[in-house]
């Protein structure tokens, strides 16, 4: 087939369909995977490359090494190398070229870079600000808090956060109902502070954000609608200028926080998979290495022959 402008747009859009209806892709990674292969259809059209069928394997590692000397980190060409190779074998899969030219790409292997993580007693702190702020009943400061602690306390993700409907907590329980990656359905417990953060909002917080446009969703922004994971976020960043010493994380590093020290507590392995919504146990055992690392840190910093 012959790529033009058009054609292009037409072969993306039923590549962004593939990934949200067969898929089953989150909004963020199908947005993030059709950037990756507009990145490489950016490039072709410069090195003179028009079709798709043209295409081939030192097309895609000039594209790489590009992305390389441009200062790429090693994770970011690894995601930009799978995005495509997952287009490409969609591509060859729908008839729209003859053969995948990704088959023999080999991107750099992802360093293993351990998740910085809070300290327990920072994680503490942090959810002790947040209380503090929420005492004016500022229904955004009522809204954080709870944000807050229901990310911690079941360590699920921002994206799972803010789709959450009201209807998916359930306070009798102290569960909430998560749909995860690929349309997974998962139930994961919460404490008592988080309860009472949920109550809060729920009672004091929502009632004055909520619109007619608010519809189920639990947690609201300013103006009525379905609170984005940008503004839990920036709240995160916010109230952790307040905690000394503390990394400055965003929502993920309190998903790392909340698995490493569930595992320091003596928590099984696997139910910590469960918890986080992996796939498999190998992703989950990353936060062994953290406990571990932290565990040699402090001997280093306790023994007095380390």
């Amino acid at each position: 087939m012959e790529t033009t402008g058009r054609g292009w747009a037409e072969v993306l859009a039923a590549f962004e369909r593939h990934l949200h209806s067969e898929r089953g892709r989150s909004e963020h990674t199908t947005r993030a995977y059709l950037g990756d292969v507009r990145s490489l259809v950016s490039f072709l059209g410069e090195t003179g490359v028009a079709d798709l069928a043209d295409v081939r394997l030192q097309d895609l590692r000039a594209w790489l090494a590009q992305q390389a000397q441009a200062g790429a980190a090693r994770s970011t060409i690894a995601r930009r190398s799978a995005a495509v190779r997952t287009f490409l074998a969609w591509a060859s899969q729908t008839g729209r070229i003859d053969a995948d030219p990704s088959l023999r790409l080999v991107a750099p292997k992802r360093g293993s870079h351990l998740p910085e993580v809070l300290r327990q007693a920072d994680a503490t702190a942090l959810l002790d600000v947040a209380a503090v702020a929420s005492d004016d009943q500022d229904p955004i400061h009522l809204r954080d808090r709870a944000a807050l602690e229901l990310l911690y306390a079941s360590g699920i993700r921002v994206g799972e956060l803010a789709a959450l409907d009201i209807d998916d907590v359930d306070l009798d329980r102290n569960v909430v109902r998560v749909m995860g990656k690929g349309g997974t359905e998962r139930t994961v417990p919460f404490g008592v502070p988080a309860r009472e953060a949920l109550v809060a909002w729920l009672e004091l917080g929502r009632p004055q954000l909520a619109v007619a446009g608010s519809g189920a969703a639990l947690l609201l922004g300013r103006r009525g609608r379905r609170a984005d994971p940008r503004q839990i976020r920036s709240a995160l960043h916010e109230l952790l200028r307040h905690v000394p010493d503390a990394p400055d994380i965003g929502p993920h590093g309190l998903r790392h926080s909340a698995a490493t020290h569930l595992l320091e507590g003596g928590a099984d392995l696997r139910l910590v998979q469960e918890l986080l919504g992996h796939a498999s146990l190998a992703t989950t055992q990353i936060y062994t290495h953290v406990s571990v690392d932290r565990l040699k840190q402090s001997y280093r910093q306790a023994h007095p022959r380390a």
